[in-house]
């Protein structure tokens, strides 16, 4: 005979862990107990060693699909003579530690349910079971139990407390647990807030509408959405009018699998990843002849596609029959509204009808957004699905570090151990209602955690809203505040997610801004990096952005400035002089030449803007990143060519310029020799600057699939090892994480 106590911590709370110990237990003949704690799961177990030592086992090969245990600690007690298997109530006092589980896709079995008339949820938009629904959205402390989420207003009926009661059936302890008779409902309203109609006769109404040419809000998992028909060009234009949209891609929601299959040309690891539990956007090449709207992603030939997560978009779609524009409910560079009052008082602006439910969200988030290169996931956004999930990082932390993100795509983060926790995706911190839901977010992990950071960490942007906040956060808790140079943070974040310890990379950190420590604005940096520090070994040679941040939006100034600087007044009559009367010339000229409001930058992304502008793809942008998102549609794999380049302490951008102005090639043919051409550079300045060290790619220029995969390609023949981002993303959304290690060393 033999008694342990197991200590387990990861995502063991919200999943079926106990019941799954209680069976086990039971299946084993073993006696004790289990509980939730807030490390995680605490066992006590006795019985037989030959049961035990099964048990254990077990604990790892036959624990709930949604778990993952990160550690676990075994202690051998004296017998007790325990009785019997319990689970017992959770523990909710010490340090917490969970991990807090993000919200789950419907399951198979409940989505059986949901369409069997004989059941009892038939046709129940919030159908769920341990297996799958919300948990992040609804939480709103720990530990993970029903009164501490936003469930604790509804009571269940006998029937539903009989399920959470019994450790044996599905739904044990899944706090969401509800049917029609005691959950939430759905309600639809005109967008003046006048009642229409409820529960399933708004579903029927709410599918009637779209199949009108209706835009609607519909409030889901972690916020509201925009929602029209994605094969009418009428909805759509109203909706980006409306929205002041314009040629953003939306993102599309379809019924299925086979569905997507119609619309779009999927690999199988895409269709992998579209159909796991996560349920992310995945950007895929959609296919030419459809009846979907050109309006949902104008210029691009591809599409972000996804699959419902929830019943309610389960049931929709079903009996919608077609694709549905499911796009975040905000206003520009505001987060996605959450609240019905909001709802009506924000989106009325926008839409035709509103749905809301009764099951209030306490964390918003938006859903992710991913895209595969090269086998691999890499992140555009990371956020529903797999937010709040830490981390894991080299090596532990010596104290609690807050690290507050950059300015665009925003993202906050908590380290303890050897723990990171990113938040969800918060976005650009441009309004007042983005910089109070940043506020938020930090003081609603500070409460579900009983966090106290000891350091807080910013980027070094002295006009960044999370610079400034951390700044006035570190006079006021007087705390330590580091300040981390933005591209440094790319690398660090790069080392952190590949495990990297005491070797140092060669970085390659190209975007489109970050504040350099000269001064100026970086964004094509080249860095030798470790835990210690970094040394910027060469970069793109600089150039002025005429108009400072107007440039950022209009890439035709940005070919401007480096045509002056290669031609001087004597320009050559191309596309982006078209774009100028030629009055602004003369002015722009003077400008440039004295400096005023014209920063100097090194950045890749202005690099992009301005090759974008003289080959006439774009002047001025409608979207962060459109001009590199465009050329993606021209690339050639089948062209091997590229321009010249000069590689000293920095590179020289204008051979490429001059040849590229002076090639008759087609328009194809010269933007993949362009993209080539920043392979190359990667490629040959590592090979002068970085020859025996990893070679690492990060910053939001590598979410450009043609380079990154040319890049590896030619590291390939070079046999380089070349490190990339699939945890994080390599744009802004992942600087925090890069903040967090700095405190590390």
């Amino acid at each position: 005979m033999k008694r342990l106590k197991i200590h387990i911590t990861g995502a063991v709370q919200g999943v079926g862990f106990r019941p799954f110990v209680y069976n086990l237990a039971k299946r084993l003949n073993l006696n004790g107990y289990v509980t939730n704690d807030t490390h995680g799961v605490i066992i006590e177990i006795e019985g037989k060693e030959k049961n035990i030592n099964q048990f254990l086992i077990s604990l790892q090969t036959e624990k709930p699909p949604l778990a993952h245990i990160f550690s676990q600690e075994i202690e051998e007690l004296p017998l007790k003579e325990f009785k019997d298997f319990e689970i017992k109530k959770s523990k909710s006092k010490g340090k917490k530690e969970v991990f807090i589980l993000p919200d789950i896709s419907t399951c198979e079995e409940c989505l059986k349910e949901m369409n069997d008339p004989q059941n009892r949820r038939y046709r129940y938009p919030f159908i769920n079971c341990t297996n799958c629904g919300p948990r992040f959205t609804i939480i709103e402390k720990l530990p993970y139990d029903r009164p501490n989420t936003t469930m604790k207003k509804f009571k269940m009926c006998p029937q539903c407390e009989k399920e959470y009661k019994d450790p044996q059936d599905r739904r044990f302890h899944a706090q969401p647990n509800a049917c029609p008779v005691c959950g939430p409902h759905i309600s639809l309203f005109t967008s003046d807030k006048e009642f229409i109609s409820e529960k399933e006769k708004a579903l029927k109404d709410t599918v009637k509408l779209l199949k009108e040419g209706k835009i609607l809000a519909i409030k889901g998992v972690g916020g509201f959405h925009l929602v029209c028909d994605a094969t009418n060009n009428k909805a759509i234009k109203t909706l980006r009018e409306r929205k002041k949209r314009g040629e953003k891609p939306f993102a599309v929601m379809f019924k299925d699998i086979n569905q997507i299959k119609e619309y779009a040309d999927i690999t199988d690891f895409e269709e992998a990843i579209i159909v796991s539990p996560e349920k992310p956007v995945v950007v895929v090449k959609s296919k030419n002849n459809t009846d979907l709207s050109k309006e949902v992603a104008p210029y691009l030939d591809r599409i972000g596609v996804f699959l419902p997560y929830s019943p309610l978009h389960h049931l929709l779609l079903n009996d919608f029959g077609k694709p549905l524009i499911m796009t975040s409910a905000n206003l520009s560079d505001e987060p996605i509204v959450k609240d019905n009052e909001k709802a009506f008082e924000k989106l009325s602006i926008f839409t035709d009808y509103i749905l809301v439910h009764n099951r209030d969200i306490k964390n918003r988030v938006d859903d992710s957004v991913v895209r595969i290169i090269d086998k691999k996931i890499s992140f555009i956004r990371r956020s529903r699905g797999y937010a709040p999930l830490p981390v894991k990082l080299p090596f532990k932390l010596d104290k609690k570090v807050l690290a507050v993100g950059g300015h665009q795509k925003n993202t906050v983060a908590i380290g303890f151990d050897d723990k990171a926790f990113l938040s969800q995706h918060i976005g650009d911190l441009q309004t007042i209602d983005a910089c109070k839901n940043f506020e938020e977010v930090i003081h609603s992990f500070f409460e579900l955690y009983d966090f106290k950071p000891q350091i807080v960490v910013s980027d070094l942007h002295p006009r960044y809203y999370s610079t400034n906040w951390a700044k006035k956060f570190s006079n006021e808790n007087n705390i330590p505040l580091i300040q981390i140079q933005h591209h440094y943070a790319h690398a660090l974040s790069l080392m952190a997610e590949n495990g990297i310890k005491d070797e140092p990379i060669f970085a390659v950190c190209w975007d489109g801004t970050g504040y350099g420590e000269d001064g100026n604005l970086w964004g094509g940096e080249f860095l030798i990096a470790d835990y210690k520090g970094y040394e910027r070994v060469c970069y793109f040679n600089y150039f002025k952005l005429i108009g400072g941040e107007k440039a950022i939006k209009e890439p035709r100034r940005v070919a401007l400035s480096i045509l002056f600087e290669i031609f001087g007044k004597d320009l050559p009559y191309i596309p982006t002089l078209k774009a100028f009367k030629e009055k602004e010339i003369d002015l722009f000229y003077k400008t440039w030449e004295k400096g005023l409001n014209s920063p100097l930058s090194s950045s890749a992304g202005r690099i992009f803007d301005a090759a974008a502008s003289i080959l006439n793809i774009r002047q001025i942008l409608s979207y962060e990143g459109q001009s590199g998102m465009i050329m993606e549609n021209f690339y050639n794999w089948n062209v091997k060519d590229y321009y010249p380049f000069e590689i000293n302490d920095v590179i020289n951008w204008e051979p490429i310029f001059r040849e590229m102005i002076n090639d008759n090639l087609d328009i194809e043919t010269k933007i993949s020799k362009f993209i080539n051409t920043l392979a190359y550079i990667v490629i040959e300045t590592y090979k002068k600057k970085g020859k025996g060290l990893k070679l690492g790619l990060s910053g939001g220029v590598f979410q450009n699939k043609p380079l990154i995969k040319k890049i590896i390609q030619l590291a390939e023949k070079e046999k380089i090892t070349v490190l990339t981002h699939k945890k994080v993303p390599s744009n802004d959304g992942g600087l925090s994480l890069g903040q967090i290690i700095i405190c590390a060393k």
